[in-house]
């Protein structure tokens, strides 16, 4: 079973940039779809981004396309989200997804393996 670590938040101000890491406990990671989630308070768990294998396939939510970059790192078992220009909207709590079906998916359902998430606060 993969096992997935997150790491990057913090509380930054509107306008500034934040890096979040994904790290998998194993190298069949390689094989799959990767997403990024957040979920803020009272709200459902959304889809922020996704990235296939090869890493030429990415999807973002509108609410974040040309602000945030999705990447990988096969050989480092990493998924990485960069965050720029930050909204006090995009605070929630983020989780990297692992999803084993081969096409993209953007409902959380569709993804099979979760992290514990990383809290990420901007202030106005």
């Amino acid at each position: 079973q993969v096992q997935l670590v997150e790491s990057g938040g913090g509380l930054v101000q509107a306008g500034s940039s934040l890096r979040l890491s994904c790290a998998a406990s194993e190298s069949t990671f390689s094989r799959y779809w990767m997403g990024w989630f957040r979920q803020a308070p009272g709200k459902d768990r959304e889809f922020v981004a996704a990235i296939n294998w090869s890493g030429k396939i990415i999807d973002y939510a509108d609410t974040v396309k040309d602000r945030f970059t999705i990447s990988r790192e096969n050989a480092k078992n990493a998924v990485s989200l960069q965050m720029n220009s930050l909204k006090p909207e995009d605070t929630a709590v983020y989780y990297c997804a692992v999803r084993t079906g081969t096409v993209l998916a953007k409902g959380a359902y569709g993804y099979d393996f979760w992290g514990q998430g990383t809290q990420v606060t901007v202030s106005s």
